[in-house]
């Protein structure tokens, strides 16, 4: 079973192995900043590297035609749209592998 971390609680977690060097305000803000970074790059077609952990891209996904599960006879045309993609790195891709489901 899986448990969700949420931002706050990696905020904690850092701040306890920070030893007190920074309140959870500041690491707050530090952790709120590096997501805005990362969106922001992302909005202009940047990739974000982050390197042992993965690879954040933006890919286009084609236009296509799909079908509607309430009535199956019907197309439905899907626009083309961009969306975020995740490369794991390779020190995530070992740790994660080693966790028991």
């Amino acid at each position: 079973m899986s448990n969700t971390i949420t931002k706050r609680e990696l905020v904690n977690k850092v701040c306890a192995e920070l030893d007190g060097a920074y309140t959870q305000e500041e690491v707050l803000q530090i952790v709120q900043k590096v997501v805005e970074e990362i969106t922001g790059a992302l909005s202009q077609g940047n990739k974000v590297v982050i390197r042992n952990f993965g690879t954040f891209i933006v890919k286009e996904v084609k236009p296509k035609v799909g079908r509607n599960p309430k009535d199956p006879g019907k197309d439905v045309p899907i626009p083309a749209r961009s969306v975020v993609k995740f490369k794991v790195g390779k020190t995530l891709k070992e740790a994660a592998a080693k966790v028991a489901l």
